[in-house]
Order: C-alpha cells, then sequence, then structure tokens
C-alpha cells in the first residue's frame, strides 16, 4: 500500500468514526426517552433486537458464512457490545451522561496508554486528560454521584476496551459482516434481560418509532462505521480518538437538551479535537486491510 493510499484510508477512518460518535449521541438522547416505559433494561433491548434484525435483513451475512473462521473472537466482540450496551444504560439512570461518557472513556484511554511508544503519543494523551478534566463539572458534582452509576459505568469502558480489541480480532476473521453477527450475539444477551425487567410493556407499539430510532442511531450505523475505522487505525490511535465522545455528548446536551457549556469547557472541547487531529495525523499505517462491504 502506498504512502498516499495509506493516508487517505487513515482519513476516510476519521471521518467515518466522527460519523459514528455524532449518531451515537444521538441515539444515546433518544434511548433515554424510552426509561420512563421499559427501563435501561428494556432499551437496550430494543436497541440491540431491533439492530439486529436490521443487520441480518440487510446484510445476510450466512450468504458468505465460511467454516473455520474465529468463532472465540466473534463471540467475544458480541457479548463485549452486550454487556457494554447494558451497564451504560444503567448507568445513565443515576449519573449525568456526560460524566457516565468520561467514566467510561478509562477503558480505551487505557488502551492508548498501554500501546504507546512515542513522546508524541503522551503529548496528545496529556492534552485528551487536560481536556477531560476542563470538559467535567466533577468540582461541584462528584460528590453527589450515585456509586452504583459509577460502577456502571466504569464496567462499561471494560466493555469498551473489549469491544476495541476483540472488534479488530473479528472484523479480521469476519470482515463486515462481523458487526451483524456481534450485535446479534449482543441481542441474545440483552433482550432476555430485558424482557425480565419490562414484560409485557416491551412488546407496546407506540414504543416502535422510538426504538428504531435508538436501533439505528446506537447500533446499526455505529457499529457499522466503527468496524471500517477499527481495521484502519491502530489501536492506540482509535482508543484516542475516542476521546472525541464526550465532547459529542456535550454538544448533544446544547443542541437537544438546551444545556449551555462555559468558556473552560469550550477550551476542553477544543484540546480534545486537537489531540484526536494529532493523534490521526501521526498514523503511518493502518493495522490490516480494508474490509470489503
Amino acid at each position: 500500500m502506498s504512502a498516499h493510499t495509506s493516508r487517505a484510508s487513515v482519513l476516510f477512518a476519521v471521518g467515518v468514526l466522527l460519523v459514528s460518535m455524532a449518531s451515537y449521541q444521538l441515539g444515546a438522547a433518544l434511548a433515554k426517552q424510552l426509561f420512563p416505559m421499559v427501563g435501561a433494561q428494556g432499551a437496550t433491548a430494543c436497541r440491540l433486537g431491533l439492530g439486529a434484525l436490521i443487520l441480518l435483513l440487510v446484510r445476510r451475512p450466512w450468504r458468505s458464512w465460511q467454516r473455520g473462521r474465529d468463532l472465540r473472537a466473534l463471540w467475544g466482540y458480541g457479548l463485549s457490545i452486550g454487556a457494554m450496551n447494558l451497564v451504560f444504560y444503567m448507568s445513565l439512570r443515576t449519573i449525568p451522561l456526560g460524566i457516565a461518557v468520561a467514566l467510561e472513556f478509562t477503558g480505551p484511554l487505557a488502551l492508548a496508554l498501554f500501546g504507546s511508544r512515542r513522546l508524541l503519543d503522551f503529548v496528545w494523551i496529556a492534552l485528551v486528560v487536560a481536556g477531560l478534566l476542563l470538559l467535567l463539572p466533577l468540582r461541584g458534582q462528584a460528590h453527589a454521584l450515585d456509586p452504583a452509576g459509577v460502577l456502571y459505568a466504569l464496567a462499561a469502558g471494560v466493555g469498551w476496551a473489549c469491544y476495541i480489541v476483540l472488534g479488530q480480532r473479528a472484523g479480521s476473521a469476519h470482515g463486515g459482516d462481523a458487526v451483524t453477527w456481534g450485535t446479534s450475539i449482543a441481542a441474545l444477551l440483552a433482550i432476555p434481560v430485558g424482557v425480565a425487567h419490562a414484560g409485557s410493556a416491551l412488546f407496546n407499539p407506540a414504543l416502535l418509532p422510538f426504538a428504531l430510532g435508538v436501533a439505528v442511531l446506537s447500533s446499526a450505523l455505529p457499529y457499522s462505521l466503527e468496524m471500517v475505522a477499527l481495521t484502519r487505525l491502530p489501536t492506540r490511535s482509535f482508543g484516542t480518538l475516542l476521546s472525541l465522545e464526550p465532547a459529542f455528548a456535550a454538544l448533544t446536551g446544547v443542541a437537544l437538551l438546551g444545556e449551555r457549556l462555559g468558556l473552560l469547557q469550550w477550551l476542553a472541547i477544543a484540546a480534545i479535537i486537537v489531540a484526536a487531529a494529532g493523534t490521526a495525523l501521526s498514523v503511518r499505517r493502518p493495522v490490516a486491510e480494508p474490509l470489503v462491504n
């Protein structure tokens, strides 16, 4: 692969990842509308169940199935998606979205730290950490955070880290179909939990428009886009780029929830964007050949 093609592949992956993160935050905002009716568990079941159904109907992955592929990575990838989504939505019941996203981000940030080898990488990571400290209102709200919500969000961070590592392996073995199979496996975990919690309320037709929106915005679309990025970026760069998630959460709050940000918070967003751009520009080559969709 030529240097020009490699750089174009990286830039394309960055753009895809930005769209994925915007979609995810829109879906998270919509998902909270389901909490009063079916709870966080039911919202997770709607999201992953319908997301899996959409992907199965669109991609029909069984047509290209080949025996001998790595099933352990695929099952690990799918279970990590299910567990990550379930505990993250559980955290949103008691702690703010921005703080939950920041706590969840400890997973991919740890991957970025562990994978760093150059001084420049630590500069970008330090900028990310500084941005997060400025962005989050920890000084005024940390004492009021629900301990269970914090633990759920941290558990989601562990799931996110597993999702990144196992997603690369599953994507290398199964290509674009890894997203479909992984989401389907995740649904197998989430649906029984959702049904056990919400019961017949989960099948109320009035929920369908919200559930479909959440499924597309939070599962089918972002996971498909992230799989493309996963196979074009090293683990540490993918993890650091995901530092944009708290910034997207803040912008979603401004646009959809009427929240207001102070100067320090806008400076934090700028610092995170600079760190993400610097990481992308420092990437020398992708970790794998692009997926064939």
